[in-house]
């Protein structure tokens, strides 16, 4: 293999010159591999109070202790219902009544005295109108009317008065009829 090689200068032994050109291209391998960079661009490093955020853990510890001793309630609760071997308090022996009952009915009073005071002062005040003015003022104008119309009024009462109903009865298939006549022209019809 050493004759296929071509050195890049010329040389007088092709197979030292290929055994030093690898051993300094191994060389600058490993120190390539194995240096180090000059510039530092890791960055800024994280402060600690702001990468152990103190207060988060602190809230989260509360919050563990409350869970903690609740659940140490609840197990000592349970540990009387298993001690008390099963008995049940279920009865309430105390009566409903209302916390607000009395000022509900001290408010029911209070508008029970505003309503009668109400109604007192409505039935003892005068009425504003003036009703014998308006009677009269109709007996006039009743008595213009009788004087200006045709015809004497209360015609019309008498006259509906004399009507008269009659059912008749007829064969086959007409139905019951009825019919008025009225007593205006004098003559009585029948049907």
């Amino acid at each position: 293999m050493h004759r296929s090689y071509q050195p890049l200068k010329p040389v007088t032994n092709r197979f030292l010159q290929q055994r030093w050109d690898h051993n300094d291209y191994d060389n600058h391998r490993r120190k390539v591999t194995s240096s180090l960079p000059v510039v530092d661009t890791k960055g800024l490093r994280t402060p600690a109070h702001v990468q152990l955020k103190l207060k988060k853990q602190q809230l989260q510890d509360e919050r563990l202790s409350i869970i903690d001793r609740d659940n140490r309630l609840l197990a000592s609760k349970l540990a009387a219902i298993v001690g008390s071997q099963g008995l049940v308090d279920h009865r309430n022996h105390y009566h409903l009544r209302s916390l607000n009952a009395d000022k509900r009915r001290e408010e029911l009073m209070l508008v029970s005295r505003q309503n009668q005071a109400i109604h007192q002062r409505i039935t003892a005040r005068q009425s504003e109108y003036r009703r014998q003015m308006w009677l009269d003022d109709w007996e006039k104008v009743e008595h213009r009317r009788d004087e200006i119309s045709r015809y004497p009024r209360g015609l019309a009462e008498k006259q509906r008065s004399r009507r008269k109903v009659k059912f008749a009865a007829v064969d086959g298939s007409k139905c019951s009829t009825s019919c008025s006549n009225t007593d205006t022209d004098g003559s009585n019809r029948e049907t």
